[in-house]
């Protein structure tokens, strides 16, 4: 598990791993709407908390999120070999997933493409606020092992 500080314009920014797997901050929140019937076991996870800081980073830089959204993704690097990449991106591309989450009157959107869905699939993303650190958690039961510092993993 990673953690990854968001800047509303594109960040890869990370910072060391959560202190403990499986325990999330909040509930997760359930899709609006999703590419698939069985969104909630085969797809992307958002907590409540995550979508929180989404909607209010969204608002912040006056993204839409009727045509916007947030992109997650997978890029080759880093220790472990593939890295997680966040950012916001302003229209999803043809062969995107995506899902839509409401946070109280606002929608969220996610866009994974199909080869990070692939590293993706089951993923819960949420959010951590501490002392020590802030930033998104990605949950991710695809991980095998990371490197020392958390910006990496291995699938």
């Amino acid at each position: 598990m990673s953690t990854v500080s968001i800047n509303p314009v594109t960040s890869n920014a990370m910072s060391a791993p959560a202190p403990e797997p499986g325990v999330l901050s909040s509930a997760i929140a359930t899709p609006v709407l999703a590419p698939e019937a069985n969104a909630k076991a085969a797809g992307i996870s958002v907590t409540e908390k995550a979508l929180k800081k989404i909607a209010l980073a969204m608002r912040k830089e006056g993204i839409n999120g009727t045509e916007a959204g947030l992109r997650l993704g997978i890029t080759g690097g880093g220790c472990s070999g593939l890295s997680y990449s966040i950012r916001f991106d302003s229209k999803p591309r043809e062969r995107d997933r995506v899902w839509e989450f409401e946070h109280e009157t606002e929608r969220v959107r996610v866009f994974v493409d199909p080869k990070s869905f692939i590293y993706l699939t089951g993923m819960i993303l949420d959010f951590e606020e501490t002392l020590m650190r802030q930033g998104f958690n990605f949950i991710n039961p695809n991980s095998q092992k990371s490197c020392g510092c958390g910006s990496s993993f291995t699938a």
